[in-house]
């Protein structure tokens, strides 16, 4: 099996890319930084995914397109045309099985900067869009949308004790994911699942759903 994951160098495409190698996967993993993994069958191309053409690759069975930035300025050339772009190189693969992007839940309900959620959110509708197409050919096409994820992108909320109780008191299991969590999400729906496409799958430890009832 054959795996492209974008913004494979930390975080949750790194959980991504050690869950595929851990399950037999040969993973080529694509990141503007260099490579932090070391195994047999990982392969690292420093890449961004706002740039240029991509080729001499395999054919991929399964593309995801993780890549991401909470930065403003890039967040619409990167997460949304950069993983539009990124996953366009290899849909013509005739191996390919299943597409899966990493939005987020601010797509849901909007709550981050104006520019992230509008990229999170186009993601979604891109997603649907093209599950349309790929579902003539019988490949999936899915996303999953974390809430909040223990990763070095919110290292400035991780080590703050004020900032992550706060943000876990928001949630209604009182923490936050593990990357290895949507990892494991996203194996199945890439390689177990067969019927589940077009859909965002939420992963937010209850977060959407908390609210106060007063009567």
């Amino acid at each position: 099996m054959t795996v492209f994951v974008s913004g494979s160098a930390s975080g949750i495409g790194k959980a991504i890319a050690g869950k595929f190698l851990l399950e037999g996967a040969e993973v080529w993993g694509f990141d503007i930084n260099g490579g932090a993994i070391s195994h047999p069958n990982y392969h690292h191309v420093i890449h961004d995914v706002r740039d240029g053409e991509l080729s001499g690759l395999p054919a991929p069975e399964i593309v995801i397109g993780n890549a991401g930035t909470i930065e403003e300025a890039d967040a619409i050339d990167v997460n949304l045309k950069g993983n539009i772009r990124f996953v366009g190189h290899f849909l013509e693969s005739p191996k390919l099985r299943s597409v899966l992007f990493i939005a987020s839940a601010s797509a849901r309900n909007g709550a981050e900067f104006p520019l992230y959620v509008a990229s999170k959110a186009g993601l979604v509708g891109y997603m649907k869009n093209l599950a349309l197409t790929l579902g003539k050919r019988g490949v999936t096409c899915n996303s999953i949308s974390p809430g909040g994820v223990v990763t070095p992108m919110n290292r400035h909320i991780l080590d703050s004790e004020t900032l992550y109780r706060a943000v876990k008191a928001e949630t209604l299991l009182g923490k936050w994911a593990e990357p290895e969590e949507i990892a494991d999400l996203a194996w199945y729906l890439t390689v177990i699942n067969r019927s589940i496409t077009g859909e965002d799958i939420l992963i937010d430890n209850g977060e959407m759903l908390k609210s106060n009832f007063i009567w």
